[in-house]
């Protein structure tokens, strides 16, 4: 039982974390959006994306540690990366550099 109760303030402390980092990404970009995409054993991710166009994305350890996040900073959370979402984000000279350098064994 008490294992339980400290995993569960541990998982508490780490959305409330993430939290502060969401409010920090939106108060520096105008506001912000996101999505949450399980990535396997490793948790879940959440993309943000400032009303700049600027995007970032932070680390769960759980799909439940991040819906807590978004929902504690109050950001709007979209099921899919996709349509009017999705073309927000402005990418720059190095996501683009990267993104080739990825296709081209870089």
């Amino acid at each position: 039982m008490a294992d339980t109760q400290q995993a569960d303030r541990r998982a508490e402390q780490k959305a409330t974390r993430l939290a502060k980092q969401i409010s920090t990404f939106a108060k520096a970009h105008g506001g912000a959006e996101g999505q949450i995409a399980y990535i396997g054993e490793r948790g879940a991710r959440i993309v943000l994306v400032g009303q700049d166009g600027r995007w970032g994305d932070l680390v769960a350890p759980s799909h439940d540690v991040a819906e807590k996040a978004v929902k504690k900073a109050g950001i709007t959370v979209h099921e899919s990366f996709d349509g009017e979402f999705a073309a927000r984000v402005e990418t720059g000279r190095y996501e683009w550099k990267r993104m080739a350098g990825l296709q081209i064994g870089g």
